[in-house]
């Protein structure tokens, strides 16, 4: 199973600012994923024309499974996380993890049937849009990790923790994920997959974490020279093994 998480700063370019939606469906095209997980898309907000952007997206690409939580709501319009999938979605819930007196922010919980060998395994991803101090952070995990989706979920269980995690200092990686049996597979310290900002990458903001029947088999960020002009960050793909039992 191919994932790619990626903040697309609502399909306008870090540098150009300009609203180009073909941008982000060419470089989304030429990874292939199985499964998108898609951080700070628009839904009928002016700036990017008035597009439902998980539709536009779902239809250019052929994702026929779709879920969208928004999160921040404008004038017009609203933006949020949205994860589009080859594979059915069974249910979908989005999590409200505002600290208190910040921005809005949300963890988009899908529930997958990924085929493996002729059957069929639930597979869990948590799409997520963590704040920007490392106070907010652990608290976000912390009410992410006791939710009603994953607190029901054992340590077998197949779970992907996926998207922007604001996490310039790599704290995540040996914090409370870790703890709950969570390993960051999109590398640590100089090894991680640097993505922000897409123009010349420094930080390793947009991660991965997998938690029981689940395996990387290879990860690595785009350096596609349009992933670079489509967004402010790059894209991160990873190759997951889908465990069977």
């Amino acid at each position: 199973m191919r994932l790619v998480t990626w903040n697309i700063h609502r399909g306008i370019g870090g540098l150009d600012r300009r609203y180009a939606p073909g941008r982000l469906a060419a470089v989304l095209r030429h990874y292939d994923a199985d499964v998108l997980v898609l951080q700070e898309v628009d839904d009928d907000v002016p700036r990017s024309s008035g597009d439902r952007q998980v539709d536009l997206l779902g239809d250019l690409l052929d994702y026929p499974y779709r879920a969208y939580g928004p999160n921040v709501w404008l004038k017009r319009g609203c933006y949020g996380n949205a994860t589009l999938s080859r594979y059915p979605i069974k249910r979908s819930r989005n999590l409200d993890i505002t600290f208190p007196m910040k921005k809005n922010r949300g963890a988009l919980f899908t529930e997958l049937e990924v085929p493996v060998n002729g059957h069929h395994y639930t597979t869990h991803i948590m799409n997520v849009h963590l704040g920007l101090s490392g106070v907010e952070r652990r608290w976000q995990v912390r009410k992410m990790l006791t939710s009603r989706p994953l607190r029901s979920l054992d340590h077998g269980s197949r779970i992907v923790v996926a998207g922007d995690t604001n996490d310039w200092s790599g704290a995540l990686p040996r914090g409370q994920l870790r703890q709950a049996g969570f390993a960051c597979v999109t590398g640590y310290g100089a090894h991680a997959s640097r993505t922000f900002p897409a123009w010349g990458p420094v930080g390793a903001l947009d991660r991965v974490f997998i938690r029981g029947g689940v395996a990387c088999k290879h990860h690595f960020s785009s350096r596609l020279a349009l992933a670079k002009r489509a967004s402010d960050h790059l894209p991160v793909i990873v190759d997951l093994e889908v465990e069977a039992g």
